[in-house]
């Protein structure tokens, strides 16, 4: 369904993509992830035509970009980063806008199935303005669907969607994969890539890796120590001026990816104790795609 072929974009001179080359396959949900600038909005734009690459090709089913922009853009969907609607329309109105924007006259049903869909259909008379973040990226997503896309492009979707209307956002995304529609979507949340068929891994314009979740979590070398300690900020520093390992805080505890288990975490230990803290708890864990992205730019670097 979409085909990237050494697509390189520069601002001034600033590079924002480096000439990165990869395939979606039709009925994919396809993660571009990466940290805030690694260039996953700028590659989501080029594929929708807005805007146009330095070199290199895009061609989504089949067709070129660059040359066959008005009939590609018949048959996407596109949810941008921020809510881009109008707000002193109500839901109603905003989806019959977007109707009429793709000649769509016979729209009613397919509304009230969006609605029910998104379960926004209790709220079909209310302003934009006045719904929440989650209902806003709901509206969004039914306005971007109402003409039948076959290929939806969702920039950060989640970003400040409270954690509920998070899950049930995705909810409706598993959805519309089973209908049998493409879907590519940029997330900065690790967990979230986790979802996904397949993801490409981004950074400062760069593509990393691409693969499945387990097929990507399985090139890290090491071991994955999960630890918690009776002081777990500290630790995290003793920790990263005594030893060279992945180390990453989430929360409460601390990951740590190490060479072997059984002669590393004597070390661990005895470091944190000459420094009065006491290991709490300890588990080997199953890799995340966080770990293994924080391990790759670390070894770009």
């Amino acid at each position: 369904m979409i085909k990237i072929d050494k697509l390189h974009k520069t601002y001034n001179e600033v590079e924002a993509l480096k000439d990165i080359s990869l395939n979606v396959e039709k009925g994919e949900m396809f993660g571009i992830i990466g940290p805030d600038g690694a260039g996953k909005t700028t590659i989501i734009r080029i594929l929708c035509g807005l805007i146009n690459s330095t070199s290199g090709d895009a061609f989504l089913m089949n067709k070129n970009v660059k040359e066959e922009r008005s009939l590609i853009q018949k048959d996407i969907g596109y949810l941008s980063q921020i809510f881009s609607l109008y707000g002193d329309l109500t839901i109603d109105e905003n989806i019959e806008f977007f109707a009429n924007i793709h000649n769509i006259l016979d729209y009613h049903e397919r509304r009230d199935e969006l609605l029910t869909f998104t379960n926004l259909i209790r709220f079909r008379d209310r302003l934009g303005n006045n719904l929440s973040g989650g209902m806003k990226q709901k509206l969004s997503l039914a306005c971007s669907l109402i003409h039948k896309p076959k290929i939806l492009f969702l920039d950060e979707p989640t970003t400040g969607v409270d954690p509920v209307s998070r899950r049930d956002f995705w909810k409706i995304l598993a959805n519309l994969k089973k209908e049998g529609i493409t879907i590519v979507l940029t997330t900065p949340y690790l967990d979230e890539a986790e979802r996904c068929t397949r993801v490409a891994f981004v950074n400062e314009g760069e593509l990393l890796d691409v693969g499945t979740p387990s097929e990507l979590k399985a090139k890290i070398k090491g071991e994955v120590l999960e630890l918690v300690s009776s002081d777990i900020k500290k630790s995290e520093r003793i920790l990263k001026e005594n030893f060279d390992f992945d180390i990453q805080l989430f929360g409460d505890r601390i990951n740590i990816v190490l060479n072997n288990f059984e002669n590393d975490f004597k070390n661990i230990e005895s470091v944190l104790s000459a420094n009065s803290i006491n290991v709490i708890e300890k588990r080997i864990i199953t890799p995340t795609l966080e770990n293994l992205f924080i391990n790759m730019i670390k070894q770009v670097n």
